[in-house]
């Protein structure tokens, strides 16, 4: 049985459409998602030009709907949040516990068709299958996903403060706990105070580091920035292009720079920024998920510096999501105060509009019961 739900369609030239799709009932290990709310990221902004067309979106929450018969953990009328990392459960990656590297679904590698997307007609679009991005495809009324992509909520929480979690929160989170491993006592700086950065701020923090410093260009952004968990801000300069002034002012306040410090802009020349920032023999991340070529003076690494691109926040689904969920219970980590505005469906161009210029921590379109 297909079911007709309006969805958001990339072209992948550069635009999208929102227009009706059809949805097949779920087979095998696939589960039929009733999605109340989809957030937005940077991501989806760039998935419009993935070279094929597409259902977008990736972070969402709703209620499952249908199961298929090899479905076990979970139920028609379960409250659900959705992820991407979603293994296979045989490959060398996922063996060793690295869901999100899985070799066989890699969900992450858009620019080709997945393994692991639901069956090849479960999705229809103008009467032609079609991808879902990241094998979820959120930003429309129906989500047909694998069963491992798929967690339900125990906790108290609003669809649109779970659907965050799906990965702007995950990803800024795990880079910090997960990734990044910081200990108490450590120093942290992050640029850019957008959902990532402000998540890494509060990994940071319940992570126990001592000094947390927040930069941004936006007076606004480094109020948040403080709320979340920054024990000090530093407003760049415009024109400081390279963080050269930036690090100068930070290398003062933290005696020698960061333990760890975080690239969370999406700007690709500041893709390296972190190495000015850290210490010797300190870590350097870059979270926002920059894909463009980008050039950078080799001397930045030396004195044992580190840089890595995590991925997702090193994210485990089954460890993570509920741990997340309950810090969020006990008050340990902000949700709510993430979503800056909530949309229609017919209003994505002016949330992607409000999220270029800086305006929101995180946009979620509202999906009505």
């Amino acid at each position: 049985m297909y079911r007709t739900t309006r969805a958001a369609i990339a072209s992948g030239a550069g635009s999208f459409s929102i227009e009706e799709i059809e949805v097949g009932s779920p087979v095998g290990d696939e589960v039929l998602v009733e999605i109340r709310a989809s957030g937005l990221c940077h991501t989806d902004h760039a998935s419009l030009g993935w070279r094929r067309p597409l259902v977008m979106g990736h972070e969402g929450a709703g209620v499952v709907l249908e199961t298929g018969p090899s479905v076990t953990s979970v139920k028609p009328g379960d409250r659900v949040v959705l992820n991407w990392a979603i293994p296979c459960g045989g490959c060398r990656q996922c063996r060793r516990g690295s869901a999100v590297l899985c070799e066989v679904s890699r969900p992450a590698h858009v620019m080709t068709p997945s393994a692991a997307h639901a069956h090849a007609e479960g999705t229809r679009w103008r009467g032609h299958p079609v991808d879902r991005s990241f094998n979820l495809g959120t930003l429309c009324g129906l989500a047909l996903v694998r069963q491992a992509a798929v967690t339900r909520l125990e906790t108290p929480v609003s669809f649109e403060s779970a659907a965050i979690v799906g990965c702007g929160v995950m990803t800024g989170f795990g880079s910090a706990v997960n990734v990044a491993r910081i200990q108490p006592g450590d120093t942290v700086a992050v640029v850019g105070c957008g959902g990532v950065g402000l998540n890494v701020i509060q990994g940071a923090r319940i992570a126990g580091a001592a000094r947390i410093v927040a930069l941004d260009l936006h007076r606004e952004a480094l109020e948040r920035a403080r709320r979340f968990g920054a024990t000090d801000v530093l407003q760049v300069e415009r024109e400081d292009m390279e963080l050269e002034k930036a690090a100068i002012a930070l290398h003062r306040i933290l005696d020698g720079g960061a333990d760890h410090a975080f690239e969370a802009t999406s700007i690709p020349r500041l893709a390296f920024a972190p190495l000015r920032l850290v210490r010797d023999g300190g870590q350097a991340f870059q979270v926002s998920g920059i894909n463009d070529a980008v050039t950078v003076p080799m001397p930045l690494f030396m004195w044992n510096k580190r840089y890595s691109t995590p991925l997702y926040g090193g994210c485990v689904p089954d460890r993570d999501l509920p741990r997340i969920f309950a810090l969020h219970a006990s008050g340990g980590l902000l949700l709510d105060e993430l979503v800056s505005r909530t949309y229609r469906l017919d209003e994505l161009g002016t949330a992607f509009e409000d999220m270029l210029a800086g305006r929101l921590a995180k946009g979620v379109i509202r999906f009505d019961a």
